[in-house]
């Protein structure tokens, strides 16, 4: 069903005053994914009319992982621009390897960022323990480690989440070493505003390979770019990992060549996507459904791609990634194929209970988003008709 914008408008404003306990019908449903496809349909037409623009794009793909050249179709889990050595290991690992390994242990944060996916519940993150580490979901001491190790097949690479690191950097010293001497490649999360030389120059000691620094979150604040430049001194690939905003569209170019003196080895763009905590700071946004799955506003991946357009043009010494909703989905397909998944297995889905159809209003009374084509609504879904 190839659903007009204005039959869609008409529909989602009606979708959207209903109580949200209410079930809809069948062909209800049908109306709303006809609309969630033509919108998506739309963006993925200017996506790749922008991808076509980007100089010596790259596409890593699975017989290719150092990256090859994008071109239309290709089966690429994600994209970038720049030297293809200082592509972020553990993002091969993600896309490629055993897939994302999440250690936990810190439930604190010394920010609180209205991209966070935790925006409003920081005060109620449930702790680790004492003592504890989350890994795959269980709770182990430091030194049950080296049971782990002898036991299981070890992951390619593991990331430190949850929240910020740095809030009790000193207790991941030894678990690093541990991980380091086990032959696991390791990248950590950080906002950088308490990072210094002499955590930096730890980690970097107990054998941290890569290190992230989320620039949105102190809006480029120029003592976190100075700390980028110590812990390039330290640690092997150190870079940027930022969910692509308006702010940060806003004050990053104030603040490039500074932060491209820097030494650091990449930038990932990611794109930002929403749930029921942090959606309310982005009402009013053009948003949009990757594959039924990550609710994201369309600016944030058109960011990414001018900024990887720019990188080209003016010879970044960085690597670019495109750290998009399309490269999660395959980073999920790739996981579960992993773990020896049935064929199309995967948890890729919302992250809503309901759906908010009063969010997609913006970009359907938006005269500057079109779709690309439109039907007449068959008998029975037509504004009048009783539509069960």
């Amino acid at each position: 069903m190839k659903i007009s914008k204005q039959d869609a408008l008409n529909w989602f404003r009606f979708f959207a005053e209903l109580p949200e306990e209410e079930p809809m019908g069948c062909r209800q449903q049908e109306i709303a994914l006809a609309v969630f496809a033509q919108i998506e349909a739309a963006v993925d037409a200017r996506r790749e009319e922008a991808l076509r623009a980007i100089p010596g794009l790259k596409a890593v793909t699975p017989a290719h992982p150092e990256g090859e050249a994008w071109r239309p179709g290709i089966a690429a889990c994600t994209l970038y621009v720049g030297p293809e050595e200082r592509f972020p290991r553990g993002c091969r690992s993600c896309l490629l390897g055993t897939g994302l390994s999440a250690v936990r242990k810190t439930n604190r944060c010394n920010a609180a960022c209205p991209f966070c996916y935790d925006f409003g519940e920081l005060e109620a993150i449930p702790p680790v323990g004492e003592g504890l580490w989350e890994i795959g979901g269980t709770r182990y001491r430091e030194e049950d480690l080296d049971l782990l190790f002898a036991l299981q097949k070890k992951p390619t690479g593991i990331a430190y989440v949850y929240l910020e690191p740095f809030m009790e950097i000193e207790k991941y010293y030894g678990v690093i070493r541990r991980f380091h001497d086990a032959g696991v490649h390791q990248h950590m999360y950080t906002n950088g505003i308490l990072a210094d030389e002499e955590n930096l120059k730890a980690l970097g000691e107990a054998g941290l390979d890569e290190l992230r620094f989320n620039l949105g979150a102190s809006d480029c604040a120029d003592r976190v770019i100075d700390a980028m430049g110590i812990a390039k001194k330290y640690i092997p690939q150190v870079g940027i990992e930022t969910p692509m905003t308006r702010e940060f569209g806003a004050v990053f170019p104030e603040k490039k060549e500074r932060i491209l003196s820097t030494g650091i080895d990449f930038m990932n763009c990611a794109e930002l996507h929403l749930n029921a905590n942090n959606i309310g700071n982005y009402l009013g946004e053009n948003m949009y459904f990757c594959r039924m799955g990550y609710l994201s506003p369309v600016m944030s991946r058109d960011l990414t791609l001018k900024l990887m357009r720019q990188a080209t043009e003016e010879k970044w010494p960085i690597a670019v990634h495109d750290c998009s909703d399309h490269t999660k989905f395959a980073r999920d397909l790739n996981l579960r194929a992993k773990e020896g998944g049935w064929f199309g297995q995967s948890a890729w889905g919302s992250e809503f209970t309901s759906i908010p159809y009063e969010v997609f209003l913006p970009i359907l009374e938006d005269p500057d988003f079109p779709f690309l084509e439109e039907e007449e609504l068959p008998k029975g879904f037509r504004p009048g008709d009783i539509v069960i």
